[in-house]
């Protein structure tokens, strides 16, 4: 790589000094990388501003430089919790009757992007080597394109891709997704999403294929591919075996006095089936009488996007769900399910996940889901637990050791609820050892250097197809 890195996402994770709060995937994969490369990361700053928006702030921490710019009111309200996260989101996780578009949420997501493209420009070297990540910045590259700047450009998704038959039912699609071909290297969570999005661009966008991963668009190659995300994963097991031993841990194991722990971890969203996960534990209490009394399912699920009514349910829906079974079921010694909406730091969750017989990973729709893997990383080769994990999750295609259930069966996860806990301490150490392979060979390490020299490749020598057309009427206006 020649210059800097460059790594844009919509919230950058400047470390806090105390480091309370949980760090999600993204953060965590993004400050791995900038330790093995010099350069900045730019984004939001998870502030709103008062009236208009001033110029981007720098920080250092441990290394590491971050230029940070704040949005307006106005700007959360239509890039993020708009169009972001009311249409994009739930279409990405195939979610189309929740979507809510409105031209005007499209207005604010394209004038937050031109912000950042403005004040990257102010910034960017000529051999700085950029990496865009999610949704809410598709169409970075091409402003920063329309500037001037001829900079390698790589994007990577986090979450799923959907089919072009799901896709093409978003507004505006074609105005918006073919704008991403202006970045060289685009990678995706697995194939499945991977071939998706080929799939629209040759049939839907008709842009010429070079081969099966790369298109001819806006006059250069742009590469597609797969990048299946991680953890790091040695740090993740050493971080667990110190966890065991805290104050935090240790109450937690007591409160238990001798019940076997299940655990769940999840963000409050709708795309992580949590109201039928709930009813499958329900269902294997009913079927499985014997094991009342024996078990605590602990579900921990900090709140999200609390302003979005579709948030607001689910929350209601949990809430009701957790205290009917437990009224049910419970009785004054024994209360099956704890459900607990607060965030806990990566080292406490590091304990709890290595202290738990059994984790239930069951998303309706997943990029990946990155709590399968520490859960894995977690546990002690010598006595671990067993991985429930949904077959709708990324993760699924590498973790293929663990108990993969379809989420809309709970008679199903029932089932396999009740093989988790029976299953001899043989075959967990083999299932284990497996799924330890997978997350050690490839690694958060891997995986970004994996996609970074992708990126840097140089780009091959290629003629425009004169009969094809061009491409460019494609582009986002």
């Amino acid at each position: 790589m020649l210059g800097r890195l460059i790594v844009v996402s919509n919230l950058v994770g400047i470390p806090s000094r105390h480091e309370n709060a949980q760090a999600d995937g993204l953060v965590v994969a993004m400050r791995a990388v900038l330790k093995r490369h010099s350069g900045i990361w730019f984004g939001w700053s998870g502030s709103v501003a008062p009236g208009e928006l001033g110029p981007t702030r720098p920080y250092r921490h441990a290394g590491v430089s971050y230029v940070v710019t704040d949005l307006t009111q106005e700007d959360h309200d239509e890039y993020y919790n708009g169009f972001a996260n009311r249409v994009l989101w739930p279409v990405l996780h195939h979610r189309l009757d929740l979507a809510e578009y409105s031209r005007r949420d499209l207005t604010g997501y394209m004038r937050v992007n031109n912000h950042f493209a403005t004040e990257l420009h102010k910034v960017l070297r000529p051999d700085d080597v950029v990496w865009v990540h999610d949704y809410h910045l598709l169409p970075l590259a091409r402003m920063l394109r329309e500037r001037g700047h001829r900079n390698r450009m790589g994007f990577f998704l986090h979450v799923p891709f959907p089919p072009p038959e799901i896709l093409i039912a978003l507004p505006n699609h074609d105005r918006l997704i073919p704008s991403m071909t202006h970045y060289d290297v685009i990678g995706f969570q697995t194939e499945n999403d991977t071939d998706n999005f080929a799939r629209y661009l040759a049939n839907e966008c008709h842009i010429p294929m070079i081969d099966s991963h790369t298109f001819h668009s806006f006059g250069h190659p742009m590469r597609v591919g797969t990048f299946p995300i991680s953890i790091p994963t040695a740090e993740f097991n050493r971080l667990a075996r110190r966890a065991t031993r805290s104050p935090f841990v240790k109450k937690v194991l007591a409160s238990l006095t001798g019940h076997i722990m299940i655990i769940g971890v999840d963000p409050l969203d709708y795309t992580k089936g949590l109201p039928l996960r709930m009813e499958a534990f329900e269902h294997f209490l009913t079927a499985q009488p014997d094991w009342r009394g024996l078990v605590v399912y602990l579900q921990i699920t900090p709140k999200n996007h609390t302003d979005i009514a579709e948030y607001a349910d689910i929350e209601r829906t949990l809430g009701a769900t957790a205290g009917r079974i437990n009224a049910t079921y419970g009785d004054a010694s024994w209360t099956p399910i704890r459900y607990v909406n607060r965030t806990y730091s990566r080292s406490d969750l590091a304990g709890l996940y290595r202290a738990a017989r059994v984790a239930l990973v069951t998303p309706l729709r997943d990029g990946m889901n990155l709590g399968a893997k520490e859960f894995i990383a977690a546990q002690d080769k010598e006595d671990p637990g067993v991985l429930i994990l949904s077959r709708f999750a990324g993760a699924a295609t590498e973790l293929t050791a663990a108990l993969l259930v379809n989420p809309h069966d709970p008679e199903a996860v029932s089932t396999a609820i009740e093989r988790a806990l029976v299953m001899t301490v043989e075959e967990r150490r083999q299932r284990h050892a497996a799924l330890w392979q997978v997350i050690s060979d490839n690694d958060i390490n891997a995986w970004g250097e994996k996609f970074l020299t992708e990126l840097a490749q140089k780009p091959i020598a290629i003629e425009w197809p004169r009969n094809r057309g061009s491409v460019t009427q494609l582009a986002l206006q």
